[in-house]
């Protein structure tokens, strides 16, 4: 994954690579392509929160709860709690199993 998007941020740097003229002399070749890459890599990484947060919404809505979101992100179900909060609510978690009601 780390090499798709390293390619990809070298695919994206020469669109938005500055001309010198948007910065000072003082400022070399060097130093602005590594802040373009840094620039490119933090879109990136706003995307993939982006689409991670529309997946876990998905999830829930098709009845996933947080140990099984939790567990697909590599994370405990408390620390899925704690990143999307109120995520799963009645209305979309729906468990697989359901008790059996009991007699009295």
């Amino acid at each position: 994954m780390t090499q798709v998007v390293d390619e990809l941020a070298r695919h994206l740097e020469p669109d938005t690579f500055p001309s010198p003229a948007d910065h000072p002399d003082t400022l070399d070749h060097a130093r602005r392509r590594a802040l373009v890459r840094l620039r490119v890599l933090t879109d990136v990484k706003e995307a993939v929160r982006y689409l991670e947060n529309l997946a876990a919404h998905a999830a829930a809505a098709g009845g996933a709860g947080y140990p099984e979101i939790g567990q697909a992100i590599s994370m405990s179900r408390q620390g899925a709690r704690r990143r999307w909060p109120g995520l799963i609510t009645s209305s979309t978690h729906h468990p697989t199993h359901r008790p059996t009601p009991r007699s009295s």
